[in-house]
């Protein structure tokens, strides 16, 4: 921690930092960093910016970068932890979330989609995202594209870590023959092997053979059903449960049909002396508790 650093921090409350921009970890590397602050200590301050409240009371503060260890210090029992506070909005410190996760060289592929698509939303261009994320143009252009082209099967792939998102991004622009040239690169590259390339290759089959994929498949793009379909789901249902009933009531007589029928038979001393000259003189244990039950009635 520099001396910079040192003058500008303070120690801030853990409950009271609000993660504007919160993140799945990799437990692994979250270990890691909670047993290096536990033996060493925190050696760079997070950063936050604070916010007013309504009543009277302790300031809260939302974080901007440090969500790892903020969790590190409360994993380990601290309630307070070194912050560096700035002046920003609530915008700029979900932005200024988004750049310093971006800028990180190891990333989720789905982290990686979902913050170009916020940093997009919030007005920014494709140059502005490039400067701020250091990320080539090519890639940054590819990632929006296949966003806003609706690459519905290439954005599931990823997002259940079939396909890493340069790859997805490659699939996209490129053309049939073109496709097969990007699996051989991600092959050479160790970017897919063994079950990976297997699940990818069907997968632009499937997408050669049907297309993108249909929006209904993503996470918030159900279609919304009017009155009428509605109504006539349940009708459908309601009918559906009425064949059921009818099969039940005609099985439900079938079997006290068999049942009474075997009461009567085996009421008949003649065909029960029949079944011992055959062999056949016990009847199978349902059936048997089913007629104890019925003489008991």
């Amino acid at each position: 921690m520099s001396n910079a650093d040192l003058d500008r921090t303070v120690l801030v409350p853990v409950d009271a930092i609000t993660v504007v921009n919160p993140r799945v970890r990799n437990q692994k590397v979250f270990d890691e960093i909670t047993a290096n602050i536990a033996e060493l200590g925190l050696k760079r301050p997070i950063t936050v910016a604070a916010r007013e409240t309504e009543s009277v009371g302790e300031p809260t503060y939302e974080l901007v970068c440090g969500q790892g260890r903020l969790e590190a210090f409360k994993t380990l029992g601290q309630s307070e932890i070194p912050a560096i506070i700035i002046d920003a909005s609530s915008e700029d410190c979900l932005v200024m979330s988004l750049v310093e996760n971006l800028a990180r060289r190891q990333h989720r592929s789905l982290d990686l989609l979902r913050d170009i698509r916020r940093l997009k939303d919030n007005g920014y261009s494709e140059q502005e995202i490039e400067a701020k994320t250091q990320l080539s143009a090519k890639y940054v252009h590819g990632v929006i594209k296949l966003l806003e082209s609706h690459e519905h099967r290439l954005l599931r792939a990823v997002e259940s870590g079939k396909i890493p998102v340069s790859v997805a991004v490659d699939i996209a622009g490129a053309d049939d023959v073109g496709v097969q040239t990007v699996l051989r690169q991600a092959y050479e590259k160790k970017l897919l092997r063994g079950g990976k390339l297997l699940a990818a290759k069907r997968l632009v089959e499937a997408r050669q053979k049907h297309g993108k994929g249909q929006a209904s498949a993503d996470r918030g793009s159900r279609k919304s059903l009017s009155v009428e379909s509605l109504l006539k789901t349940y009708e459908n249902d309601v009918e559906k449960k009425k064949v059921l009933l009818r099969k039940a009531h005609a099985t439900r007589s079938e079997m006290l049909f068999l049942t009474q029928s075997f009461k009567t038979l085996m009421a008949d001393e003649n065909f029960v002396t029949l079944l011992r000259a055959e062999g056949l003189a016990t009847l199978p244990k349902t059936i048997a508790d089913r007629l104890t039950r019925m003489e008991d009635a």
